[in-house]
């Protein structure tokens, strides 16, 4: 017989697993009556929580505590941005916020740290999660969750949290219009389109571009299959080198991607007129070669910071309301080649 889980108490009772764990770890927001039903609903049905039983955890004496859950979180200016960010309007609140770090990949036997399932935290926010199996088992926490980004694999409804997501369609769109418009009609594009959903959407733009004006873009110059964590300019060198001839220019996923071709381009001395057109996106100042020289978009990190703190402060007054998808918007900034907006 399968052991009972939360949310077969919570389908008992007709209450949310949030609910539920709130009332098994003794945390605010559950009254005494429905704590009491949960609490004996739990020892009818013979529930245990995973692994061995830990007493419950005591209030922080200084606020509530929030646990923001990253991968690689050091990889970039652009996320310490949003998780001080994040931090910062937290505070004001008298809400703390614990750094969880995960892996970037999902081992056998892995679980998650305690500070997650003990009950030290009211709320979650994910960062920079790709793994499938991590967010699988992230979505399994009877926690309020806000998400930034998610993997194409995953629904929307499986996340059981709010979704917070770039909007990167429309300005690639943008942007790979332009290029067509003025001649650039041997385009590629460059990075993983299933490595996360704002990838997807942005490749999807660059689709839409060509779809517009009846084109269809060659395949052969594209790149979007699945990168190595450590091997980026290797496998990107590869491919630019096994092309027979160098596109008009290049769509990228990010800025990051971009300065990999850039830099393949100025240690081979390729295109030192600056013919080949390159873009990207994330506006990131961290990669020297393109930074301020090529078309982006602008993803305003802070922005993101304090929307994602704005939705996890609302989930945590208003536990078990159905989860919420939203986009926020992004600006492109036009820049070499493609600057003159006439």
């Amino acid at each position: 017989m399968c052991k009972p889980t939360m949310q077969d108490i919570a389908d008992a009772l007709s209450t949310s697993r949030v609910t539920v764990w709130k009332a098994l770890n003794n945390r605010p927001g559950v009254s005494d009556t429905l704590r009491r039903q949960i609490q004996e609903k739990a020892r009818e049905m013979g529930y245990a929580p995973a692994g061995a039983a830990a007493p419950a955890v005591p209030e922080a004496p200084h606020g509530r505590n929030v646990a923001v859950v990253v991968c690689r979180p050091e990889s970039s200016l652009f996320w310490m941005q949003i998780i001080h960010q994040i931090a910062k309007d937290l505070s004001s609140q008298n809400v703390n916020l614990m750094y969880t770090y995960l892996p970037t990949y999902y081992k056998e036997g892995y679980t998650l740290p305690a500070s997650l399932t003990d009950g030290s935290v009211e709320g979650i926010i994910v960062l920079n999660v790709y793994s499938e199996q991590l967010l699988e088992m992230l979505t399994e926490l009877p926690l309020p969750k806000v998400y930034l980004d998610t993997i194409p694999s995953l629904s929307f409804e499986e996340l059981h949290g709010d979704l917070l997501l770039i909007e990167g369609r429309t300005p690639i769109r943008q942007i790979t219009g332009r290029l067509l418009d003025r001649g650039y009609t041997r385009l590629g594009f460059l990075g993983d389109v299933n490595y996360a959903q704002t990838n997807t959407d942005r490749y999807q733009g660059f689709l839409d571009a060509f779809a517009e004006r009846g084109l269809t873009p060659d395949p052969a110059l594209s790149m979007t299959g699945a990168l190595g964590l450590r091997t980026h300019y290797e496998e990107i060198s590869s491919f630019l080198a096994s092309l027979p001839a160098q596109p008009d220019g290049f769509v990228c996923v990010s800025d990051y991607i971009a300065h990999f071709i850039q830099r393949y381009y100025e240690e081979n001395n390729i295109d030192p007129e600056g013919r080949i057109a390159l873009t990207g996106f994330d506006n990131n100042a961290e990669y020297l070669n393109v930074a301020e020289r090529i078309t982006t978009v602008e993803t305003r990190p802070k922005t993101l910071g304090a929307r994602l703190a704005s939705k996890i402060l609302f989930l945590l007054e208003h536990p078990g309301l159905a989860q919420e998808v939203g986009y926020v918007s992004s600006e492109v900034i036009y820049r070499g080649l493609l600057a003159d907006k006439t």
